[in-house]
């Protein structure tokens, strides 16, 4: 019998590490015992293969490094035993990665699940309070985790609190960050955090104008939320009351939207909208997101262009389309003889959905959930400007709009009624145009896009 001692509940890189040279001397998964009590390399590299003289050439896909990150950080007893089994197999079977009808691999998939859940939630749960200490100003946090995720969420927080001093305080371990360098301590208790601070009452007022009872979903929040992390929150202690006023609210607000177009009041309305909007966090995106995008232009516009969502350049600027794609759009509309400054120009989703590669950010597509989550934003910015003509950039723009699955290529070229009687037109985002490598295909693609254009905008006067 082998045992392997980790050094810790997390230790990626000693489980790895102990994996190669298991496989290497071609042991059982059934002679092995994993017991917590470093050297950094990737388990699959030129590095790892010299740390064992005499291991084989070792190959297992990407895939499994990525499920085997994620898993090792679940409190399952079992699981570096479980990842040990399914890494001997892969070497039999390399296919098996992908067999999710495999007890063994559904199993691990749960446990990585599992594993992400618990690091969104102390992404989004967890609140800082400041405090003073010998170095001034410091900002401290209590979050209990369900899973071993502290060190691995700690560079999360490092990127976006960079410039502040500040703790977070768990169970089993605690990190530090100084400004400079990130350092390790031991568990605390819940005492052992404050419980507020002088900004607590200014955020609950602050959190109580911007709540928005049109985009309350009680069970969701629930669910998303659990009642045991309210207590990091300053602002769940104003739920209960401001879900009792939900419904009145929400009465109030559209009855406003409604009175605020005959009265010359709709600017007003429209500022407070976006206002609402740039409090959002209905989905998970607001997270990493810079800032809310919302619409721009006439709010008495004739004619409404939704696009996709912010890309980049609107996320950092807080304004729709002024990117790459934005100064295609631009050219097109000047071509079909369209007054930017006339129109009105959102997108189906407010925030900038990407995954970072280094130090670039790229466009991640949108889901449904997500177009679901901010339907609510477009149907308002319809009710209050009430656009004679909609015209819908590309399949997410045109789904939340009809609330269906759209194929462009089928819906293209002709009016669609929607329920309040204006006329929608659905041709691509501009962001397509610039993805296409040929020149004379984008020729064409462009001049048809600007068709679409004109084609909308010939029913407006």
């Amino acid at each position: 019998m082998r045992v392997v001692v980790l050094s810790a509940e997390d230790d990626f890189d000693g489980w790895r590490d102990a994996a190669r040279s298991l496989v290497a001397a071609r042991v059982p998964p059934g002679e092995v015992v994993w017991q917590v009590g470093d050297a950094p390399c990737d388990l699959f590299s030129d590095e790892a293969l010299d740390a064992v003289p005499d291991a084989p050439p070792l190959t297992v896909s990407r895939r499994f490094v990525d499920l085997a990150r994620s898993v090792v950080l679940h409190t399952d007893p079992a699981r570096f035993g479980v990842l040990y089994a399914m890494l001997v197999r892969l070497i039999a079977e390399p296919r098996r990665i992908e067999d999710m009808a495999d007890p063994m691999r559904r199993r691990l998939e749960d446990m990585a699940k599992a594993v992400r859940r618990d690091i969104h939630k102390m992404r989004a749960f967890l609140r800082f309070r400041e405090v003073e200490d010998d170095g001034g100003e410091r900002f401290v946090a209590w979050f209990e985790p369900e899973h071993h995720i502290v060190r691995h969420n700690a560079r999360f927080f490092v990127d976006r609190f960079n410039a502040m001093r500040w703790s977070i305080l768990t169970p089993a371990v605690s990190v530090h960050w100084d400004g400079r360098a990130l350092s390790e301590g031991p568990g605390a208790t819940r005492e052992d955090a404050p419980d507020g601070d002088p900004t607590e009452e200014a955020w609950k007022t602050y959190y109580a104008s911007i709540f928005n009872p049109a985009r309350l979903k009680v069970g969701a929040m629930l669910k998303e939320m659990p009642r045991k992390y309210w207590k990091n929150m300053p602002e769940t202690a104003l739920v209960g009351g401001l879900i009792a006023g939900a419904r009145a609210r929400e009465v109030a607000m559209i009855e406003n939207a409604r009175t605020a177009i005959p009265g010359g009041n709709i600017v007003s309305a429209w500022q407070a909208l976006r206002d609402e909007a740039a409090g959002c966090t209905r989905c998970p995106l607001h997270l990493p997101a810079t800032q809310t995008v919302f619409g721009e232009g006439p709010v008495d516009a004739a004619m409404m262009f939704v696009g996709e969502q912010p890309g980049d350049q609107e996320d950092l600027a807080g304004r729709p389309f002024v990117g790459p794609a934005g100064q295609v759009f631009d050219r097109a509309l000047a071509e079909a003889g369209i007054d930017r400054r006339r129109i009105y120009v959102t997108n189906a989703v407010k925030h900038f959905k990407f995954e970072p590669r280094g130090k670039r950010r790229i466009h991640s597509k949108p889901g449904v959930g997500e177009i679901e989550a901010c339907r609510w934003w477009i149907d308002q910015e319809r009710a209050l400007v009430s656009p004679r003509t909609v015209v819908a950039l590309g399949a997410t723009a045109a789904r939340s709009l009809l609330g269906r699955t759209v194929t462009i290529a089928r819906e293209r070229g002709r009016a669609h009624e929607l329920n309040d009687g204006s006329q929608l037109w659905i041709t691509v985002h501009p962001s397509y145009l610039l993805r296409i490598d040929d020149p004379g295909r984008a020729a064409e693609e462009t001049a048809r896009f600007v068709d679409d254009l004109k084609r909308a905008g010939f029913f407006v006067p």
